[in-house]
């Protein structure tokens, strides 16, 4: 599968094109005539439940953590329009579904369990013991012996 024919997410996923769907519309906000005669905004579709391109573990990993962005169909959508060009914004919307998929695969490294350590435990107790002078000395009636 070529770089044109996929769009690479990262080494073990390229998703192939003919599972991605394109669809422009106009583009709101401010543009002056161009804006209200081309349709450069860019929505960008893909269902990774019928997606054959991810392995079964990918799939549900994807549809856990991008469980918000997945709407009833089972279609992760992106929207890019800060580009005047259809084709820019077309590039921007793969990149950031490419990004969003990247970071929905990472899968955090496991935190090992730790002490601490001597130095660490003789501060806190020397941190206690003058907590605990400051405020012996400013009960009343105390004096010095």
């Amino acid at each position: 599968m070529s770089a044109a024919s996929a769009l690479v997410v990262n080494d073990s996923l390229a998703i192939p094109r003919h599972e991605l769907t394109f669809r422009a519309s106009r583009a709101g906000g401010p543009g002056g005539q161009h804006v209200n005669t081309s349709s450069t905004r860019v929505e960008l579709v893909w269902n990774p439940g019928a997606s054959r391109s991810v392995t079964p573990l990918q799939r549900e990993r994807l549809l856990d953590k991008l469980s918000g962005r997945v709407d009833s169909q089972g279609n992760v959508r992106v929207v890019a329009s800060a580009f005047r060009s259809q084709s820019r914004n077309r590039e921007d919307a793969e990149a950031r579904l490419a990004a969003m998929i990247r970071r929905a695969l990472v899968i955090p490294r496991a935190r090992k369990k730790t002490r601490p350590g001597r130095a660490a435990k003789e501060a806190r107790l020397r941190l206690k013991k003058h907590v605990s002078d400051k405020k012996r000395d400013r009960r009343a009636g105390y004096e010095d012996a």
